[in-house]
């Protein structure tokens, strides 16, 4: 199987509001048409906005929500401590580490110092 993605938030919301430059909304197509994958606290961020598109409740519907187990506990502990990040980060990152997944997103500055996290910014593409 090739390449594995963890799509962030702000790269979903990037998407469905057209916001993403050409080359990049036709790369993030193509990742999404092959297997939507989301964190707890991705879909946690979509779908606790007060008022939310039912596109936008459709695409969590259908995405693969990665649950919280132990290894992902264990490791958004370890990247919390060590890296001082926000939780809801650290957990994003932690479940793209032990996922085997790229994180997609365009908040750089945040996750660019964990040193075992491939990073994509949708903005490079």
């Amino acid at each position: 199987m090739g390449k594995r993605y963890l799509i962030d938030t702000n790269v979903v919301l990037d998407f469905m509001g057209n916001k993403l430059p050409n080359d990049a909304r036709i790369a993030i197509a193509q990742i999404i048409d092959n297997e939507i994958n989301l964190s707890v606290i991705n879909k946690i961020e979509l779908l606790g906005f007060s008022k939310i598109e039912q596109d936008l409740v459709d695409f969590v519907k259908y995405s693969n929500i990665i649950p919280m187990s132990d290894d992902i506990i264990e490791k958004t502990i370890e990247v919390r401590r060590k890296y001082k990040i926000k939780l809801p980060d650290a957990v994003i990152a932690a479940t793209a580490i032990i996922s085997n997944y790229t994180l997609v997103t365009s908040n750089i500055k945040d996750f660019k110092s964990i040193s075992d996290l491939e990073v994509l910014n949708p903005g490079d593409i």
